[in-house]
């Protein structure tokens, strides 16, 4: 692709909301609490409020509580940005548990069947539209291409489904060239994905999740990192926490980690000496991992996700406070983060 600057006039704050809690995954939140998280995320938001939602979270649902939570708040849709993650559309339940993500999502009463091709996409896009009650969103994206890819059992069977996501983006920048949307997007685990599909397409922001921690911040993708930075493409960090790993949970990138096994001695010996050395300097891990997080290369906003209203202000403050030099000395030199690492 070309590698003049991307244009976009979408400016997006240093925390983003993600929505996934308010499709009720892993707990079935009351509308009232979803109505507070969201209300609160817009009284705090330094500038417009951010969501970043999908049709797969819930089969829909985290849209609509999303739509009809701004509806009720009062919210004018010119007040906030909203980004959809596309590719999973919303059909009638017809098993006791839903098929695309069964265990996973609390109390949903539809079910979702991937999409991922040109007419397919705009189906997401419009399907998107109407649960969210009026607001359109201003970014879109293809959903976990990475996933997707994944499925692929042979080498020809993968170039069918990339060609499937070409086709979906094209249908994306036909919406954004007819003025429907105002930034077209990506969203990865494997970043490796990312950067492929960047060969192909022009994208004005991706976002990485479980790649760029404090834990996790590896050589080449710092550069490609620096690569979307020059060619003027927003960077939006997710899962800054590895999952909740690197703050006390029991799941490392979503997987259940046994401390009790050889192999993840090294991971639990990290976590050990990264909290004595935040306790140290009178910081919390999640504050070092969000400052960490915010100031890798390129990186405009970083993505939060919670089920409690009371974490949102204090989600969008941490974005704001400063680290002294002195502790990431002691994290090179205790081994902790690399030693070459130049941008904290």
């Amino acid at each position: 692709m070309s590698s003049s600057k991307t244009q976009t006039t979408t400016s997006l704050p240093p925390v983003i909301f993600g929505t996934s809690g308010l499709g009720n995954l892993y707990t079935a939140l009351d509308e009232s609490v979803k109505c507070e998280i969201v209300g609160k995320a817009v009284a705090h938001s330094k500038g417009k409020a951010v969501f970043d939602s999908a049709g797969k979270y819930g089969a829909g649902l985290s849209l609509e509580a999303l739509g009809n939570c701004l509806r009720k708040l009062e919210v004018k849709p010119e007040d906030v940005i909203i980004s959809n993650k596309l590719g999973w559309y919303r059909t009638e339940l017809r098993t006791p548990e839903p098929t695309f993500e069964p265990g996973v999502w609390r109390d949903i009463k539809h079910d979702a069947v991937q999409k991922i091709s040109y007419e397919g996409i705009l189906e997401c896009f419009e399907q998107g539209n109407e649960l969210l009650n009026g607001y359109i969103p201003q970014l879109v994206s293809v959903h976990d291409p990475d996933e997707y890819l994944a499925t692929a059992k042979t080498k020809e069977e993968r170039l069918k489904l990339y060609q499937d996501i070409l086709k979906a983006y094209t249908a994306l920048s036909e919406l954004k060239a007819e003025g429907r949307v105002e930034a077209i997007g990506v969203g990865a685990k494997d970043w490796t994905i990312i950067k492929e599909i960047y060969q192909d397409v022009k994208l004005d922001w991706v976002m990485i999740a479980n790649s760029m921690t404090v834990h996790s911040h590896p050589a080449d993708l710092l550069a490609f990192m620096e690569q979307l930075h020059s060619d003027g493409v927003q960077i939006i960090n997710s899962a800054v926490f590895n999952a909740g790993f690197l703050i006390g949970g029991d799941y490392y990138n979503y997987k259940l980690i046994d401390p009790l096994l050889p192999e993840n001695q090294a991971l639990f010996q990290w976590r050990e000496e990264f909290f004595n050395l935040c306790h140290d300097f009178n910081i919390k891990p999640a504050e070092a991992c969000v400052y960490f997080g915010l100031r890798a290369p390129g990186v405009c906003s970083i993505a939060l996700s919670t089920t409690n209203p009371d974490r949102i202000e204090g989600n969008i403050e941490m974005a704001y406070k400063e680290i002294t030099p002195a502790f990431w000395a002691a994290m090179k030199e205790k081994g902790l983060i690399r030693n070459d690492y130049k941008y904290v």
